[in-house]
């Protein structure tokens, strides 16, 4: 079992969701409530209601499956509680409400609540905890201690403290720590958090970690570690039914969904709806650069901007974008894989009525062993000029003998294909034809439909060099690169080899 972003979880989850809690965007990665075990979430529903905060259906889900009981036990099944949701979705609300059932729930419970530093942490305890407290039906049951160092609310009935600390590894130390909380964990760097709390827990048999986040940087180790780790942990539990003591939920948006498509926000911003609206992350999407965007609402991890490389020219592709462009009646396909062959691409091109060249990745999946049934499917859909692929010594070309043998013969003359026929790309047709579409993006002579695996490939686009020229290069590339080769080799087809196919076809404008 490998850890994807094309993971799906099964299709009884979500209906699970939805008939228990109303839940219509389930989390990506998210685990089952058992319902033999019984669950003090309902409890906690009770208290964000008189924190004047009506539980939101995604935060009833978290909530009743983080604190499920074991019923072998009578001790909470999960220990540790991860939650990476993007912003705005009410994260601070749920760990307000799980603080205070905590401090109303049992007697002289510590409770300690950690953000980015300390300064930060007094900041959202005096301003949003304790303002909430202050104007729900709970003021008066606490008494305030804002003594700096010593914050603390403080639950008349039960003694219990809800205090807060700093991001050292002296947090956490002192008494023992019933409920520990770490928030914005995409500002942590390391686990230190994290080893400070887990010694002050280990008496305590009802203690919980908690942590939150929306996604965050690649400096963000320690969460990117957690995320990670929790991802692998709710696939495990899936395969094999065995449930571990994290409980693990992540709503997220795989690179492949467009940013700008109310259907992506709809999968992955559970709030949407409720607290949130489509116009409000429209604004947000206006406001903010592209990498932030995703990271804040899609809860993806922004990644650091490498230099472009100069051969590509990425300024322009965003100006090629016709979302109603269609490839006319003459088409041209390409295959390619990557260089460790874990993905394959398939890609067309085809001249519009106004002389540009339509670009489409056709399809992309893992592995190889779909593409020449594929490839046999588009001849007799499409009945294509010809099928071009990178000759032997190139990741695709362990394909050519396998086409050959489904049909899609080579001409026995390169310079006579017939329509249909396999054009076996040496390296010198391989660098033209990179050469060549770098000058059509640049002069506006082609059209793309922005699909988001195509642009994340001229996106991350590397080159080397053959003598003064260049070709695009898969092992540098900062992604797959195949959609891009794919369709830069089908274009070359296009133009080179399909006007030996048709006597119709005006050369003198193929590099028009």
């Amino acid at each position: 079992m490998t850890t994807s972003e094309t993971w799906q979880s099964p299709p009884e989850f979500a209906e699970q969701c939805r008939e228990l809690y109303g839940l219509e965007a389930p989390p990506l990665w998210g685990p089952p409530r058992r319902l033999e075990y019984p669950s003090l979430g309902p409890k906690l529903w009770r208290v964000m209601d008189r924190l004047g905060y009506p539980p939101m259906p995604w935060q009833k889900y978290v909530s009743d499956v983080a604190l499920e009981i074991d019923p072998r036990t009578g001790f909470f099944a999960y220990r540790e509680v991860g939650l990476s949701v993007p912003r705005q979705e009410g994260k601070t609300q749920l760990l307000l409400g799980v603080q205070v059932h905590r401090a109303m729930a049992w007697p002289r419970q510590n409770i300690v609540y950690a953000a980015q530093t300390r300064g930060m942490a007094r900041q959202r305890w005096e301003d949003e905890f304790l303002v909430t407290l202050d104007e729900s039906s709970l003021a008066g049951k606490y008494r305030v201690r804002k003594t700096n160092g010593h914050e603390a609310i403080i639950w008349s009935r039960t003694r219990s403290r809800m205090g807060i600390t700093a991001n050292t590894e002296k947090a956490g130390h002192g008494p023992p720590l019933d409920l520990g909380l770490i928030d914005e964990a995409f500002a942590h760097e390391d686990d230190r958090l994290e080893q400070a709390f887990s010694p002050a827990m280990l008496t305590r048999a009802m203690a919980q970690l908690w942590w939150a986040s929306a996604g965050g940087t690649e400096r963000s180790l320690w969460l990117n570690k957690k995320r990670a780790a929790g991802r692998e942990l709710v696939e495990r539990l899936w395969e094999t039914g065995e449930h571990p003591r994290v409980a693990y939920f992540e709503w997220f948006a795989p690179d492949d969904l467009p940013r700008d498509d109310p259907a992506t926000w709809a999968r992955c911003l559970p709030a949407l709806g409720f607290t949130v609206t489509p116009e409000t992350v429209r604004a947000e999407l206006e406001k903010l650069d592209a990498a932030e965007f995703d990271r804040a609402y899609l809860n993806r991890t922004r990644k650091a901007t490498p230099p472009q490389d100069p051969n590509v020219p990425v300024k322009a592709w965003p100006g090629l974008v016709d979302p109603g462009s269609r490839p006319g009646d003459e088409v041209a396909f390409a295959v390619d894989v990557s260089h460790d062959r874990e993905h394959a691409s398939i890609g067309l091109a085809s001249r519009r009525d106004d002389g540009r060249v339509h670009l489409e990745l056709v399809d992309r999946r893992a592995g190889t062993d779909w593409v020449v049934p594929a490839v046999v499917r588009l001849r007799e859909l499409w009945d294509p000029l010809v099928v071009a692929i990178a000759s032997t010594g190139s990741p695709a070309g362990s394909l050519i003998d396998d086409l050959v043998a489904a049909g899609v013969d080579a001409p026995e003359d390169k310079d006579n294909p017939e329509r249909g026929h396999l054009v076996v790309m040496r390296t010198g047709d391989i660098v033209e034809a990179c050469g060549q579409m770098a000058d059509a993006i640049k002069q506006g002579i082609a059209a793309h439909r922005d699909q988001p695996l195509l642009t994340a490939a001229v996106t991350g686009a590397r080159t080397r060099p053959f003598g003064d020229a260049w070709a695009l290069d898969r092992r540098r590339s900062l992604t797959d690169v195949s959609p891009f080769f794919a369709v830069t080799l089908a274009r070359w087809a296009l133009l080179v080899r399909g006007p030996l196919v048709t006597d119709d076809y005006d050369v003198a404008d193929s590099f028009g």
